[in-house]
């Protein structure tokens, strides 16, 4: 891979799951190369304190209910500072193209004439189960997984996952930003015919020192991470595999 950056270019990184050592080699030149950093909330933000070269870092993040940059201003500081001739990277968490929202910034950038590379992360709908133990697919339990986003419940209009479907697919459900709905999206896959007793699971902190993780069943997991306190960012794993909880 190129790893070289060019001035007026725009680098989408992808940081991984936010344990600074998970970050790719590609990634971490790509930072210490830039000279203006734009940065989310999530990811591996402690490597921007390791930077030799000083560049100009811009905190971009969104904070659940709380203060946040839109993301059209996003895209408008990509650009503006692009065509200043600098060398932009925009570090995100897990993966630029996993709910990063990378495919709107290339092609607000590409809107506007700035060249655009991406530097796959490693995603966090795959990594933090693993780093908790957990398997996506098991040959003779699962052959697949899919991952959803749970940021608005069910019954809303903005939803467009079908629910009901999935709990018929017989793959791993991986359910990103779902904390908050949890009960909702748990009742509807219950409703739907998901056994009660399907294994699940929580993670929360993924990657990070206070990584927590809640071992459950579809039917009791959303009580039992309320009464963990368990908070984004989290992912959410149901199926046959939450059952491994694999140990070295």
């Amino acid at each position: 891979m190129h790893t070289t950056l060019t001035p007026g270019e725009v680098v989408l990184v992808g940081g991984g799951p936010g344990d600074p050592g998970l970050i790719t080699v590609a990634g971490l030149r790509a930072l210490q190369q830039a000279d203006v950093i734009l940065h989310d909330r999530l990811g591996p933000v402690s490597c921007l304190d390791e930077l030799q070269q000083n560049p100009d870092v811009i905190n971009v993040g969104k904070i659940p209910r709380g203060a946040f940059t839109p993301q059209e201003r996003i895209n408008e500081i990509l650009i503006e500072k692009a065509r200043e001739g600098l060398r932009v990277v925009r570090l995100k968490g897990g993966d630029s193209f996993v709910f990063g929202r990378g495919g709107e910034e290339w092609e607000a950038c590409a809107a506007a004439g700035i060249p655009v590379r991406v530097i796959p992360g490693v995603t966090s709908a795959v990594s933090v189960p693993a780093l908790a133990g957990v398997p996506l697919t098991h040959r003779s339990l699962v052959q697949g997984f899919t991952v959803v986003s749970g940021h608005v419940p069910p019954e809303d209009p903005r939803s467009t996952v079908d629910w009901s479907a999935l709990a018929h697919t017989n793959t791993t459900l991986v359910l990103l930003m779902a904390v908050k709905y949890l009960p909702q999206i748990t009742a509807r896959l219950l409703d739907s015919g998901l056994a009660r007793d399907t294994p699940a699971m929580v993670v929360s902190e993924g990657s990070l020192p206070g990584q927590c993780t809640v071992f459950s069943t579809l039917a009791q997991v959303a009580d039992d991470a309320l009464a963990q306190t368990i908070a984004p960012p989290a992912i959410v794993v149901i199926g046959a595999v939450a059952s491994l909880a694999l140990q070295g």
